[in-house]
């Protein structure tokens, strides 16, 4: 009894452990951004790749690591994500320039591609279904907690160290990782689907050439990124098209017939969409126009992303009380308030922020899991491993596009000064979170519907 708990506690350490790794790689670049475009002397629409190379990546290959996964086996797809992520870290590390900065972070994206699904997939599979729910609440918790320490450790390591660091750190984690995992992880498979390399071809060029046009369309290459943003389009009709076809699809579309799911979907891109666009600006602006260090500024973005340790569970508890409906529609509301108060009070000292970063960080925290409550439960029990998957690629494009569309604004609004385009920014961010809401409004209002509803679709 005594080593079976053991074992289960291996098991929720480690599979936390590279969720936590993957997660925090998304937020510890953003406080060393300004020490990484002073060393490579870089403008803010280039720098802009070293985040959302990363997050292009996963949600690009995030898909296909699932398929691999349950085909191959989830501890081993597992350890290889990790490898490939601290091969990854490596590289970013030793980068002399910007370029090879990107590409080192997409191979870090296609290592933290399968991290996270699978984590949670060995973990899943692996306790009983008395342990799951608290495991799985855990797991979660550790993921949150990288946002939160993420920005204020980035900042730490720059301000006593060297950006340089913040990579260097993945190395012994995840070595130790690796070996600790072939050890105590079990192996198990899932649904052994076949791998299409067309239709995994056609969704990665589609995302990533999507959003690249995205970002050259505001520059001299306007000709260049409509070529490629109409090639992206076509090469995302033919997935789709191919997908209605497939017996065993990647993607299923039936999927998308359900509103409460499409909705659930858009409005997660709107919310993550609006706060990766902040997350990118923020920590420039409070080190470009307050004026404060990487360390101070890591330890000021803390009103907004600490909300998560207080807002988090009180907001599951408001989900099963009123519905996913009011939750995320409230938490929308709060962070788009928070942020266009933020846009009015940018001249002002940091102290008039404090609260409007508390409010959209309340937001995010209620939002966030009524939104990913939503969407798994809209789909038949079976479907919801794939349904995780599509969640997150909603997550991350939308991220990806809402940092792009930041830079895009940012220039057409800089002026002479940094505070105008981030100013400018923070409007759009607070739109994009009031956009949501539309979406928002599809989802369920009480138990009762949800239920309703997914009978509904499973017939």
């Amino acid at each position: 009894m005594i080593e079976k708990e053991v074992h289960s506690k291996w098991i929720l350490v480690l599979t936390s452990l590279g969720f936590f790794m993957a997660m925090m790689d998304t937020m510890i670049v953003t406080t060393a951004s300004t020490a990484i475009r002073t060393q490579f002397q870089i403008s803010v629409r280039t720098l802009q790749w070293a985040m959302n190379a990363y997050n292009i990546t996963i949600a690009a290959v995030l898909l296909i690591g699932v398929a691999l996964g349950e085909r191959l086996g989830r501890r081993k797809v597992y350890t290889w994500g990790i490898l490939v992520f601290t091969m990854g870290s490596t590289l970013c590390a030793l980068a002399p320039n910007i370029s090879w900065l990107i590409i080192a972070r997409i191979i870090e994206g296609i290592g933290a591609s399968v991290m996270t699904p699978m984590s949670m997939a060995i973990l899943s599979n692996s306790l009983p279904a008395s342990q799951r729910g608290r495991a799985l609440g855990v797991w979660g918790g550790i993921g949150g907690l990288a946002l939160i320490v993420g920005p204020s450790l980035g900042g730490l390591i720059v301000a006593q160290l060297t950006w340089q660091w913040i990579f260097w750190i993945n190395v012994p984690i995840g070595g130790l990782a690796i070996l600790l995992s072939r050890w105590y992880l079990p192996e198990s498979h899932g649904q052994s689907a076949p791998i299409n390399l067309v239709d995994d071809g056609l969704i990665i060029i589609a995302m990533a050439g999507i959003i690249w046009a995205l970002s050259a369309a505001n520059s001299d290459g306007r000709m260049l990124a409509l070529v490629i943003g109409g090639m992206s389009l076509i090469a995302g009709g033919w997935f789709v098209y191919r997908q209605s076809q497939e017996v065993l699809p990647t993607v299923p579309l039936a999927l998308f017939r359900n509103k409460v799911f499409v909705g659930g979907n858009l409005a997660t891109a709107c919310l993550y969409g609006s706060m990766y666009g902040v997350v990118f600006f923020l920590p420039q602006y409070l080190q470009v126009s307050q004026r404060a260090n990487a360390l101070i500024a890591g330890i000021e973005l803390l009103p907004w992303t600490g909300t998560l340790v207080i807002v988090a569970p009180f907001a599951g508890r408001a989900v099963d009380r009123f519905g996913e409906r009011w939750v995320a529609t409230i938490g929308l509301g709060l962070q788009g308030v928070g942020y266009l108060l933020i846009a009015l009070l940018v001249r002002q000292t940091y102290s008039f922020l404090v609260v409007p970063l508390m409010l959209a960080g309340v937001g995010l925290s209620m939002a966030g899991p009524a939104l990913q409550k939503s969407v798994l439960g809209a789909v038949p029990r079976m479907m919801i491993g794939k349904a995780s998957g599509i969640y997150n690629v909603f997550r991350l494009l939308g991220g990806a596009v809402g940092t792009t569309a930041a830079v895009m604004i940012f220039y057409q609004f800089q002026g002479i000064t940094f505070t105008n385009g981030f100013q400018a920014t923070m409007f759009a961010a607070g739109g994009m979170s009031f956009l949501g809401i539309v979406w928002s409004r599809r989802l369920h209002l009480r138990k009762d519907l949800a239920a309703k509803e997914t009978t509904d679709f499973q017939s």
